[in-house]
């Protein structure tokens, strides 16, 4: 591929994401960064700059192509009907298949346990309405036909469905709150979100339950879903979620796994019965085990 004058200045992830657009954008920078990509017979960055003339050459790609198998994982099924099912995520467990993360995911204990699954998302996402990160436990909503799938989707993007975490954050927060911001992938560190001066909007709610000697347990409530919202909303109030790694650069005292926020409690009317649904799970032993010791300290 040569670049032509009305390419010149774009990002080479961007310009390629446009000539392959079944790829995504951080499947593109994969190829990239391991050397697949040659500009002038050079390896770049992703965020090179085209110039004019440019030489673009994709070498063939030896993937493992995606696809999602009935994997025979333990999970929590709290709710289950001929539409949905609500389950209990633990931490350290992948949602659906992905690049270095084929097997042993959410998806493919559901396709084990479930007789059916939503094909809206394709086959490596079925059933999946809404996403929960890797390190983050708690209630997921698994569509079992794509009209409640449809269905279920709305509700999310119309504000409708309610959905509650309960975190534990460095510091003392000292009264209740909202973050209204504009939100998106972060220009210096492409694996992270930010806080922008332009982009999606993102709005979270948060409430104190309890502040100990130097933190504090904290419900969110989402009003909209951004990748990793949370996570970078208490951390732009200077209150990041003890044990992130991404996104709290504080040293974690405690010996966790991973962030300390747990999807709690999630409400939505139902596809086809026309019925307010709520769901609560408790918080996960390890989650408990922190706060006892707080309390003791």
């Amino acid at each position: 591929m040569i670049v032509s004058k009305e390419k010149v200045g774009s990002r080479l992830d961007i310009f390629l994401q446009e000539k392959y657009s079944d790829k995504t954008r951080s499947h593109i920078k994969h190829w990239i960064e391991n050397g697949y990509v040659l500009v002038n017979g050079k390896k770049v960055k992703a965020g090179y700059n085209l110039k004019l003339n440019d030489q673009i050459e994709v070498l063939e790609v030896q993937e493992k192509k995606l696809s999602a198998e009935a994997q025979d994982i333990p999970i929590e099924i709290i709710y289950e009907d001929n539409d949905l099912a609500v389950v209990n995520k633990p931490q350290g467990m992948v949602v659906h298949p992905a690049v270095k993360n084929y097997d042993h995911t959410l998806v493919n204990a559901l396709m084990f346990k479930l007789d059916s699954l939503s094909s809206i998302n394709g086959i490596i996402r079925p059933g999946i309405v809404h996403r929960l990160d890797k390190d983050t436990s708690g209630l997921i909503i698994i569509a079992k036909n794509d009209f409640a799938h449809v269905e279920l989707s709305k509700q999310i993007a119309n504000k409708t469905c309610k959905r509650i975490y309960w975190a534990i954050v460095d510091g003392i927060v000292k009264n209740d709150g909202e973050i209204i911001s504009n939100f998106g992938r972060d220009p210096k560190n492409r694996l992270k979100m930010a806080v922008l001066d332009n982009g999606k909007l993102a709005h979270t709610i948060y409430r104190v339950i309890k502040n100990f000697s130097n933190y504090t347990l904290v419900e969110f409530e989402l009003k909209t879903g951004r990748t990793h919202q949370i996570r970078v909303h208490s951390a732009y109030i200077h209150h990041p979620i003890v044990g992130d790694k991404l996104y709290n650069p504080n040293k974690c005292k405690f010996n966790l796994q991973g962030q300390l926020l747990h999807a709690k409690k999630i409400s939505f009317v139902h596809p086809t019965q026309h019925k307010e649904m709520t769901f609560e799970i408790d918080l996960p032993d390890y989650f408990k085990k922190i706060i006892k010791i707080l309390e003791n300290n």
